[in-house]
């Protein structure tokens, strides 16, 4: 029968062979591994938010030098607000239901149900009517820009148009932007007129709050500032998603694969983005 156990000299060879062996790689500490990790979060944070600050620079530069093509800034009005308008007065629609039967529900008991009318109002004009408007548009628009401008990118045919000479940042980005500039300040006043009237036919409805009740309590509490104040949070909206969106759709890579996954990363961005924009709003222009 074989014997299974290896020869001496094998083994002695082995051994030998051990001590010349490099030793095995320290692992770091674990403060230093988290480090290492800040570190590198922090990094590609401000290498994402210098690219950003670069393509709004190079936009700017274009817009004054009057050097964007007007047909295709038309073209994606067009399609980010005439194609959002349904979608952006279904939300409207039940933004100003939804509003106006929780507060006829809490105001059933020892508070005047006209000021159901200044709650609704305040509540979509102040708040819902843009942020409802923006996190629609991150969807159907952001998405979309990312996706489109990523394909481009791992398809090479942005390095095609830098060969041919045209500038991607004023042939695609600037007119995005510029757009969304324009069409997301509308899209929510339009949202803002709609679930306004929405509430206060549910108020109707549900609560059996009159019409000039309700108007009268919206009047009770209004300032003139309030609508600039929404018009203004939908015009940070519209800069912010189309500049995130053709960031992330210029930096994707890594093929079909990439695609997703910058798309994905692109909708976190902007979905944050806006939060912190919406939590920023109020100490800015509501003191």
């Amino acid at each position: 029968m074989q014997s299974t156990r290896e020869p001496a000299s094998i083994a002695g060879a082995e051994t030998a062979a051990e001590k010349y062996l490099p030793p095995p790689p320290r692992r770091a500490p674990w403060p230093e591994r988290r480090l290492a990790i800040l570190g590198r979060g922090a990094e590609r944070f401000f290498e994402h938010a210098g690219g950003m600050a670069t393509l709004l620079w190079r936009t700017v530069v274009y817009l004054f030098s009057g050097r964007i093509p007007l047909r295709e800034v038309v073209n994606q009005m067009y399609w980010m607000g005439v194609g959002s308008i349904p979608i952006v007065l279904v939300t409207g629609t039940l933004a100003g239901i939804v509003t106006s039967q929780q507060g006829g529900y809490q105001f059933t008991s020892g508070v005047p149900l006209y000021i159901l009318g200044s709650v609704v109002t305040s509540s979509i004009i102040l708040e819902l009517g843009p942020v409802m408007t923006a996190v629609v548009l991150i969807g159907r628009v952001g998405a979309r820009i990312t996706a489109e401008l990523g394909t481009m990118k791992v398809s090479e045919q942005i390095d095609a148009l830098e060969s041919l000479g045209r500038d991607p940042v004023r042939t695609l980005v600037a007119p995005r932007i510029i757009a969304g500039v324009i069409a997301v300040p509308l899209l929510a006043g339009m949202a803002d007129a709609v679930g306004v009237f929405s509430g206060m036919l549910a108020a109707q409805a549900t609560a059996g709050l009159g019409y000039r009740s309700f108007l009268y309590g919206a009047q009770l509490f209004w300032h003139n500032w309030d609508m600039f104040y929404s018009l203004s949070k939908a015009t940070a909206f519209g800069l912010v998603i189309p500049l995130v969106a053709s960031h992330m759709g210029l930096a994707t890579r890594g093929g079909a694969e990439g695609v997703g996954r910058y798309t994905t990363s692109a909708v976190v961005t902007m979905t944050l983005a806006v939060l912190i924009l919406d939590a920023l709003f109020p100490p800015l222009l509501l003191n």
